[in-house]
């Protein structure tokens, strides 16, 4: 990712609000679908607790790396903001779910 990154240099400065508020949007979106689809197909918590990272959490290295080798290191852009990104989020997201898990068991 260092490397895309490196070599985009002048086009993040460009293009980095927009593309953070894509990923992050794109990121966002993803969990939120993914947990109402759960609990729409009513899987129950945990359950939709998985579907939300598992539709919410994508491949970002191969994202990069296809991009990279067949278009150009400013396409992978994006790919590589996400891989940053979506460790953060993902993180808060499971700590946020894991507390209000705790706290609707306690009553």
């Amino acid at each position: 990712m260092a490397i895309v990154v490196a070599a985009s240099a002048d086009a993040i400065k460009s293009a980095a609000a927009l593309v953070l508020l894509a990923v992050v949007l794109h990121n966002g979106l993803g969990l939120a679908l993914g947990y109402g689809a759960g609990k729409l197909a009513r899987l129950g918590a945990p359950a939709s607790r998985a579907m939300a990272f598992e539709v919410g959490m994508q491949n970002s290295g191969l994202a990069a790396s296809l991009a990279a080798a067949h278009f150009s290191p400013l396409a992978a852009l994006p790919a590589a903001v996400f891989s940053v990104w979506h460790n953060v989020s993902g993180a808060v997201v499971a700590a946020w779910m894991a507390y209000r898990a705790r706290r609707t068991e306690t009553g």
